[in-house]
């Protein structure tokens, strides 16, 4: 084997070598990015929103503020149901309609 076949089949070593190592690096990236929502979360990334979060807190708000008139429990369930697709508004009577109730 003669020094330039040599060197050769050491450059297309460190080629491989460099194609392993940067499909790893690129895997990790997207196993890590995968990894930072919860499963069935809603998570937006850019701004670091948690729409559950919110819709918790509003719940837990309303509650607050209505007392016994509103079902924190019937909220926060449907919180975590349709992950906080419908967030509740306490001063909005049509998104807080279904958890509100009367007593005598």
């Amino acid at each position: 084997m003669s020094i330039s076949a040599g060197l050769l089949q050491m450059a297309s070593m460190a080629k491989l070598t460099i194609i392993f190592f940067a499909a790893l690096f690129i895997a990790s990236l997207l196993n890590s990015s995968s990894a930072i929502p919860a499963i069935g979360k809603r998570y937006d990334t850019l701004t670091g929103l948690d729409f559950i979060q919110i819709c918790l807190n509003n719940c837990a708000q309303c509650k607050k503020m209505f007392g016994n008139y509103f079902q924190g429990q019937t909220c926060a369930e449907s919180c975590l149901k349709f992950k906080g697709k419908a967030i509740p508004d306490c001063e909005d009577i049509g998104s807080i309609a279904p958890y509100l109730n009367t007593f005598e």
